[in-house]
């Protein structure tokens, strides 16, 4: 191979490589939170984790490497011809066919890694996600409880804890309420003073209650009621099966067929869904071939646009591409096209325009020439390294003789403080706007076959994306950080720049003061943004991507809680509603059950039913239709008496306490979230997630200038190896902060760790490992 071949197939690889891992790292962290928690849910181990992120990789190498092939091949060449590198080949006598050459080798090589991938690896990494998924199913839940939440994840049961001690082995609860609603119409009512509880086997809890009763009332008989009371007793508490558990996409199924069974499907009955699997997986890996016939014109001809030009081309050529392929599967899925047809469509005419383009090389057509000269007006946004004489010289006049400086050595800002500043800016914004294109990219893949199949108008897909912009904007902040950093102290490092500051007397210390104000800068921005503008820009999103899934507009409301706790006010009894169905509307319940408790011992005290009840806005009150109350003193029914139509004005919640609404943490500011938690606990309801949201709220924004001191010690230790280099090492850290964040954060939504060590841990332990990296870093 000659020593030019081997020059070009550098360039081309290495740019694949890193789009490759780009490509698959925003892909894959959409997927991350929602597998942490399930595993860490599920009582999964460390060995189950890695199982999880190993078999799910395959299934986004089936996107991935085709757009890696492209991104490399133009990306690659761009730079070439930025370096004016491709003219002097061709004017050697190199034609356009010598570049299809050597660039058909990459793409010959992701067809081979594509097939292998699509056919033999990520078929068994779906049939391992369907065992692994099965086999957490069986495994137990993590049942942490929480006080003053209602439990409904056991079998048949619902549990409510006013006090949780947590003891060796085993739990310590005071006063316990029960309620067996295997005949939701007459729930079984067990009250406790106090319970112990252990893990008696992976299905089952087993608790000793002490100090309690058990309230049965006779089917078809309210004033029949039966109470048993208790010193101790024992009480197996059954755990549900868990449902929820979800790995993999929906049809992960038939991903999971072999070839020889997806054959035999293919032509048996009810064939097309699998002759549409069959086609994909030959017509993605042979994506490859057709994107180099249209990326290797297209690389050529950006001269003066650069890397910045092959980086737009990537982004429309991947846009096209993939909008054609869902178009296509999606008219051969509604019969309109032949599976053959609708699945190799984008192949088929991206072919024909890359034998197209090519041949206006050969040639010289003016299509060509039109678009050279759209790409000379993109402005060149690679990093440049320039030589040390330059360097030196061109830092030397900025960096003023003492006798000059404005103030005294440590004085600040200056002349060099903005030049760091304006060199990470640059770099911080380009990387930015990258990667929000890209994830925009990646979510109208996501929604294409929804937009398709709805018929949702562009506008309204427009809408979605505008408003989805700034929660990526937020999200990719620390990530853009820590990309900028590396880059931007890894060239100057390259061109000796560093070495040139340190000359003058200035300390590694001083030089990263600038970009460490910005950080915070950057940090407090974030929070502000959250506090002020982006919850409502999700609130919006939310309701757009509804639309376009073609969901019913959400209520926000909780329509599975039918237990709510009531208000508590002092030397009154604790009340507990129960009831069938609540119209926030109508202002009317259906089948309420109020149990009163005694505040201290929590025995039941009374308990009313009526089959209709609704609020008097006149008389400020409610109105109970056609029910019942029975009263109880110590182990026996004292009172018991039916009415019509009945006011009871002690119950003082107004329909408005009844009706919560179902917010997500990202859709309210942090005061709002806070009287948001504090309001559902007074309910009842389960605030954990939500607690570790509110302390997320404070944590994340400073991870700006936790990233930005991690990346500083990293880049100087480098050397020359190229920005290239310095992106892919803040990948792998970005990724390690993600994995942990994520880790912490399903911990915590469990109970397992407190909200704010949940939220706090990954700053603190990225925090102190960038101090203690950057204190060993000479200065």
């Amino acid at each position: 191979m000659r020593i030019l071949t081997r020059y070009i197939l550098g360039e081309i690889i290495s740019h694949t490589l890193i789009g490759c891992v780009i490509f698959t790292f925003v892909l894959f962290m959409r997927e991350l939170d929602h597998i942490l928690e399930m595993v860490i849910r599920n009582s999964s181990t460390w060995t189950d984790v890695l199982e999880v992120f190993l078999l799910t990789v395959p299934n986004t190498f089936k996107v991935t490497i085709p757009m890696a092939v492209l991104v490399g091949i133009l990306l690659g060449l761009s730079r070439l011809a930025a370096d004016s590198e491709i003219i002097a080949m061709r004017a050697s006598g190199m034609g356009i066919g010598y570049f299809v050459r050597v660039a058909s080798v990459v793409a010959v090589a992701g067809t081979g890694l594509g097939l292998l991938n699509s056919i033999y690896v990520a078929p068994r990494a779906n049939q391992g996600i369907l065992d692994l998924q099965q086999a957490l199913e069986t495994q137990q839940a993590s049942y942490e409880i929480q006080p003053r939440v209602f439990y409904e994840d056991f079998r048949n049961r619902v549990l409510y804890v006013q006090n949780v001690r947590s003891g060796t082995g085993a739990s310590n609860w005071d006063r316990v309420f029960m309620a067996d609603v295997s005949d939701p119409t007459a729930p079984l009512v067990t009250t406790a003073a106090s319970a112990t509880v252990v893990s008696d086997s992976t299905q089952e809890l087993l608790m000793r209650l002490r100090g309690g009763a058990e309230y049965d009332i006779a089917p078809g008989h309210p004033d029949q009621y039966k109470i048993s009371t208790f010193a101790n007793t024992d009480l197996p508490l059954p755990l549900a099966q868990q449902n929820d558990v979800h790995i993999g996409r929906m049809d992960t199924a038939i991903y999971a067929m072999p070839m020889t069974i997806l054959e035999e499907r293919a032509h048996g009955p009810d064939p097309r869904r699998f002759q549409i699997e069959l086609q994909s997986r030959f017509s993605y890996p042979a994506a490859c071939l057709v994107l180099m016939l249209v990326g290797v014109p297209l690389g050529v001809i950006s001269r003066r646009g650069g890397k910045s030009s092959g980086f737009v081309f990537t982004l429309l050529l991947v846009i096209i591409y993939y909008v054609l392929s869902y178009t296509g599967i999606s008219l051969a899925r509604q019969s309109k096209l032949s599976p053959f047809v609708g699945v190799w469509l984008a192949n088929i005419v991206f072919a024909a325009a890359g034998v197209f383009l090519l041949w206006q090389m050969a040639t010289g057509g003016r299509v060509l020439s039109a678009l050279a000269r759209l790409t000379a007006k993109l402005p060149d946004l690679s990093v440049k390294t320039r030589r040390n004489a330059q360097a030196f010289s061109g830092l030397f006049d900025r960096i003023q003789p003492r006798s000059m400086r404005r103030g005294g050595r440590g004085a600040f800002p200056r002349i060099l403080d903005e030049y760091l500043v304006r060199e990470f800016l640059g770099m911080f914004l380009l990387v930015l706007a990258a990667f929000v294109l890209l994830m925009l990219v990646f979510t109208f893949f996501e929604l294409i076959g929804d937009i398709l199949r709805n018929r949702i108008p562009l506008t309204t897909v427009g809408a979605y994306l505008l408003n989805l912009t700034p929660s990526m904007l937020y999200q990719i902040t620390p990530l853009a950080i820590l990309i900028a950093v590396l880059v931007t102290f890894g060239v100057l490092n390259r061109n000796s720049e560093i070495v040139a500051m340190k000359a003058t007397g200035i300390s590694l210390y001083r030089l990263v003061i600038p970009i460490l104000s910005i950080s915070a800068v950057l940090a407090m921005g974030l929070f502000l943004f959250d506090e002020y503008y982006l919850p409502q820009a999700n609130r919006r999103q939310e309701a757009l991507r509804s639309t376009i899934k073609g969901r019913p507009p959400q209520t926000f409301l909780h329509p599975e809680q039918k237990w709510i706790f009531g208000q508590t006010h002092p030397g009154e009894p604790n009340r507990i509603f129960y009831y069938q169905f609540f119209d926030p509307n109508a202002e009317e319940f259906a089948n309420l059950s109020v149990f009163e408790f005694n505040p201290t011992t929590f025995a039941l005290s009374r308990r009313i039913f009526a089959s209709r009840v609704f609020w008097n806005s006149r008389a400020n009150s409610w109105t109970f239709q056609n029910g019942w109350q029975c009263d109880f003193e110590g182990p026996a029914q004292s009172q018991f008496r039916s009415f019509k139509f009945t006011t009871l004005d002690e119950i003082r919640e107004e329909p408005s306490y009844f009706t919560k609404e179902n917010w997500q943490s990202q859709e309210m500011n942090f005061g709002q979230l806070d009287r948001y938690i504090r309001d559902l606990r007074q309910s009842g309801f389960d605030t954990m997630r939500l607690r570790v949201a509110l302390w997320h709220k404070l944590a994340y924004p400073l991870i700006a200038i936790v990233m930005a001191e991690l990346a500083i010690p990293f880049a100087l230790t480098m050397g020359r190896r190229g920005s290239l280099t310095g992106i892919a090492v803040a990948i792998a850290i970005a990724l390690a902060y993600w994995v942990i964040d994520g880790l912490f954060g399903a911990m915590g939504n469990v109970n397992y760790l407190p909200a704010a060590v949940a939220a706090w841990s990954p700053d603190i332990l990225f925090g102190l490992t960038g101090g203690y990296f950057l204190l060993r870093t000479p200065t």
